[in-house]
């Protein structure tokens, strides 16, 4: 249960953490030194760790040619390969190709394996691999994932090159690189194809560019096996997320300035006129040639990989599209991606229905800087448009749970104001414990006749999403959960599924001067009716496979978006619903639509994402996994289950070279403090600060143990070599 105080004990608490993390640092840099004299000045050299075991080097160690980081996520000095990416878009009408080139170039003296966790966008259907050394290009395989990794692993030991790409999370890849050698540059080109998503008239392509610290609760777990593409980042695998070390990678001191430049280009076919075409958060060239298809590149060339691109575009007023339909034809089936733009206008003189509105806000430490701005004027604009029929609370979270109220209180001039300044005073810091939040917001139901939504304000960096997808499901009830990403390179995955799994829908505000925008266009959901019991009627003689099998509520102006896998291509159809009490219907005809190679594993894909959430209504694993490994290894797709290898078939690392391990180091994403996210104690991406100074403690006893006991031991007639000792241990 969350503590529920009101503001000035609030206030109070914030100081207190504040002052308890201080002390908590100044303690622990206390005993650091305690453990430093007990445990490493009486003893003499250590015998070195070669640095072919180990990624994380002294400085004085690393040979000539070395590329030097400091890392913000621990660890001293990482010797780190080098990795330029290229990114190339080819977009016809609402679906995407897009083409990512990852150059590992290894600046040492010595064989490396290099190892990059990415993001890629969660709706990526990733179907293609290519290994590239010099003139040769080895294609990659689709295999169940753990015979992939087998190939990939003997390769490596016998000193082929080859290459691995695994899915952690639908938005975390991992590719693995083996036997670089010295100097050499090799390349890994990824190809997928995605939808790109048509809400409220807009068109809005994004890629990720960069793996956020994940907040990883839970205790840890011994790692059964330790390999690069398997464990090398700076989280430990606990009970809650068995995986962390693998969504973990290490993060570059911004001090070091940018890592790991993008160059990003994009061939945009619309299909139609354009009112407005923009790039959000990156500056851009454009060119239109003679056909009407729009070029257009990064205006500084190349970025620092630290926050999402995206892409807007509008169609003219006339030219938006109702509707669309993309065909293929593939293994004696046929398969097609529909999009339709219900013709339903909003009730006039409707009464509007009275509302619960549940604020739950992130106040943790990645949310520090621009994101706690955003979060806190969104947070404001929302109760500007509470009316007096409406009810409303405010919970905030970071490594605690605070509600404003003990429940939901009527949105009277007093709460209201009293809920502004409860914005005002909010300040980011601490870890990301978002499970009882979610508990708190969810604990209740809504009475009769009240429309109850929950409003997440948060980047959603966290690791247990599963758990997070199980609660929602199991206590939403007749709630509504909407989601509001927040800040340069929010979790999109985790912010997406969740509102899905709501019944709400997912809103992204990526800097300050959107949040009017942004929040005006949730506000038209919010207070619009809903579109429910929608349905496709099918002939009855025809079968026809749909995903997602239940198309979900939607608010005016989403559209229908679904992927068909039908016995013929022309059938009649008919889409009905329900608005505020009216029934609508529209009748259909699926009939040619633009052929694009592909739609098939864009229905693969979305059959893959729903199999998946069935985890999280209490389906066994085995289950699952079986009959994702059905659809992935049919329609040839990288899933949780199956992965792309490739393997040169010549040996080129002799096996008298040893060969080191390193993981590619990621950028804060912009915005982030290090100091916040990190520190001199782990906020967001652990909670592990009185662990820590409890452990310290018992190794300081042992170490006072150790020597005491060892002293008593030692006779006063022993003699000891080497200058200036009067006793060794």
């Amino acid at each position: 249960m969350a503590n529920q105080k009101p503001i000035n004990y609030l206030m109070k608490d914030v100081w207190f953490t504040s002052l308890a993390s201080l002390l908590a640092g100044v303690l622990t840099a206390i005993l650091m030194g305690l453990l430093v004299f007990f445990f490493i000045a009486p003893v003499e050299a250590a015998e070195t760790v070669p640095m072919e075991t180990s990624s994380v080097i002294r400085p004085d160690s690393v040979q000539h040619g070395s590329l030097l980081l400091r890392l913000a996520s621990g660890g001293a000095v990482l010797d780190a390969p080098m990795l330029h990416t290229d990114v190339a878009m080819q977009v016809s009408g609402m679906l995407a190709r897009v083409k990512v080139r990852q150059r590992f170039k290894n600046p040492g003296t010595e064989w490396v394996e290099g190892t990059y966790v990415f993001p890629l966008p969660e709706s990526a259907a990733v179907d293609r691999m290519r290994l590239r050394i010099g003139e040769r290009v080895i294609e990659g395989e689709i295999k169940e994932k753990e015979e992939a990794r087998k190939h990939y692993e003997s390769a490596k030991r016998a000193g082929k090159k080859a290459s691995l790409l695994s899915q952690e999370r639908p938005n975390i890849f991992t590719t693995a690189i083996a036997n670089i050698a010295p100097g050499e540059t090799v390349q890994v080109e990824i190809e997928y194809q995605q939808s790109i998503p048509y809400d409220q008239g807009q068109f809005r392509l994004r890629f990720p560019l960069v793996v956020a610290p994940r907040y990883i609760p839970g205790n840890p777990v011994g790692r059964s096996e330790v390999v690069a593409f398997q464990g090398s980042g700076w989280a430990e695998n606990t009970d809650q997320v068995t995986d962390a070390s693998r969504i973990t990678p290490p993060v570059v001191d911004p001090q070091e300035g940018s890592n790991n430049p993008v160059t990003i280009s994009i061939r945009l076919d619309a299909g139609m006129p354009l009112a407005r075409l923009e790039s959000s958060y990156h500056a851009v060239t454009q060119e239109q040639d003679a056909q009407g298809v729009i070029h257009l590149a990064l205006k500084d060339s190349q970025v620092p990989a630290d926050r999402d691109f995206e892409l807007l575009w509008v169609p003219k007023t006339g030219a938006a599209p109702q509707a669309a339909l993309f065909s293929e034809s593939w293994q004696g089936d046929e398969y097609a991606l529909l999009m339709l733009v219900p013709p339903v206008a909003a009730p006039t003189q409707t009464q509007r229905i009275p509302r619960e509105a549940i604020y739950v806000i992130d106040t943790s430490g990645s949310m520090h800087g621009n994101s706690i701005l955003q979060a806190r004027a969104a947070l404001k604009l929302a109760l500007q448009r509470l009316t007096s029929a409406d009810r409303f609370n405010v919970i905030q979270f970071n490594h605690q749970t605070h509600t404003l109220f003990p429940q939901a209180v009527a949105a009277t001039p007093g709460n209201l104001q009293r809920a502004r300044q409860y914005v005002d005073g909010l300040v980011a810091d601490g870890g990301t414990e978002m499970l009882p939040a979610l508990q708190q917001a969810l604990s209740r139901q809504a009475e009769q006749g009240v429309l109850r939504q929950i409003i997440f304000l948060t980047d959603g960096s966290v690791g247990n999403e599963q758990a997070l997808f199980e609660l929602i499901h199991q206590r939403l009830g007749n709630s509504r959960l909407f989601t509001v990403g927040i800040g340069s390179a929010p979790n999109s995955f985790f912010m997406t599924r969740a509102a899905q799994f709501g019944r709400g829908t997912f809103t992204y505000i990526g800097k300050v001067s959107e949040v009017g925008e942004k929040m005006a266009a949730l506000f038209a959901k919010l207070e619009t009716p809903r579109l429910t019991e929608i349905k496709l009627h099918w002939p009855a003689d025809q079968q026809v496979e749909m995903w997602p099998a239940r198309i979900p509520d939607l608010y005016q102006g989403e559209p229908v978006l679904v992927a068909l896998k039908m016995s013929q291509p022309n059938l009649q159809l008919r889409l009905t619903g329900e608005a505020a009490g009216n029934t609508w219907q529209q009748q259909v005809t699926l009939h040619g639509g633009a052929a694009r190679a592909g739609v098939h594993q864009l229905w693969a894909r979305r059959k893959i994402a729903e199999l998946m959430d069935r985890k999280a209504q209490g389906v066994a694993e085995s289950e699952v996994r079986q009959a994702v490994l059905d659809v992935a290894l049919t329609h040839q797709l990288v899933s949780r289950y199956t992965s792309l290898v490739a393997v040169d078939k010549t040996p080129s690392r002799p096996q008298t070279e040893g060969l080191a391990e390193k993981a590619m180091p990621t950028n804060l994403p912009h915005g982030w403090s290090a100091g916040k996210v990190f520190g001199h104690l782990p906020q967001t991406a652990t909670a592990a600060e009185l662990n820590l100074l409890l452990g310290m403690l018992l190794l300081i006893g042992a170490g006072l143990l150790s020597r005491f006991r060892h002293i008593r031991w030692l006779s006063p007639s022993t003699s000891f070599a080497g200058p200036g000792r009067g006793y060794r241990t």
